[in-house]
């Protein structure tokens, strides 16, 4: 597991760095999610454990997203410490500003992590149910993830988000099972612009 997590670590690097050609950062997040809560997915919440330490690095908008609100592309990892599931994304998230400091930041994107797809034991055996109490089973290994962040800007380059995300294939990616994943937590952004 922990050889897979380095290597997913290795690609989020790998994609943080290739947008860079193309767009100018805009800001980076890091930050601490609480993994596998309660939020849209109880019956599986508590299988994993945490946290999750994530660097997310949002681009600038190119021109062709305007039509879309401006959407800004992103770039993103979360690492599962206790060696649960860990992943990495892109996608696209809004910004729209509310005041002077307060704005909502939703996020649609593609995931691919290193969890659990299906229980390697057949019905019936102990070990099945065992396996499924202790185990997410994402039934893909590549998800959606779908994101919401309130943000709090400093009149400075920082800010401070409370940030909520959630993985599934939603039966659109995959087949089968789709537990996913919840998570919340607070991340420290930087503006560059």
């Amino acid at each position: 597991m922990r050889g897979k997590a380095a290597g997913i670590a290795a690609l989020g690097a790998a994609m943080m760095g290739a947008p860079a050609a193309y767009a100018e950062i805009e800001n980076v997040h890091v930050g601490v999610m609480q993994h596998n809560v309660c939020i849209t997915n109880c019956k599986n919440a508590d299988k994993e454990d945490g946290p999750n330490i994530e660097l997310q690095a949002d681009f600038s908008s190119p021109h062709i997203l305007h039509w879309m609100l401006a959407p800004r592309p992103y770039v993103m990892a979360s690492i599962n410490v206790a060696g649960d599931t860990s992943f990495v994304a892109a996608g696209l998230d809004w910004r729209f500003d509310l005041s002077d400091h307060w704005a909502i930041e939703p996020g649609l994107g593609y995931a691919i992590h290193n969890g659990e797809v299906r229980n390697p034991y057949p019905n019936g055996d102990p070990r099945a149910t065992q396996f499924s109490e202790d185990h997410i089973l994402f039934g893909s290994r590549d998800l959606f993830r779908t994101s919401l962040g309130v943000t709090y800007s400093t009149d400075g380059p920082w800010e401070i988000q409370g940030f909520y995300s959630h993985l599934s294939h939603g039966q659109i990616l995959g087949t089968g099972r789709n537990q996913g994943v919840d998570q919340l937590g607070l991340r420290v952004g930087y503006r560059f612009r």
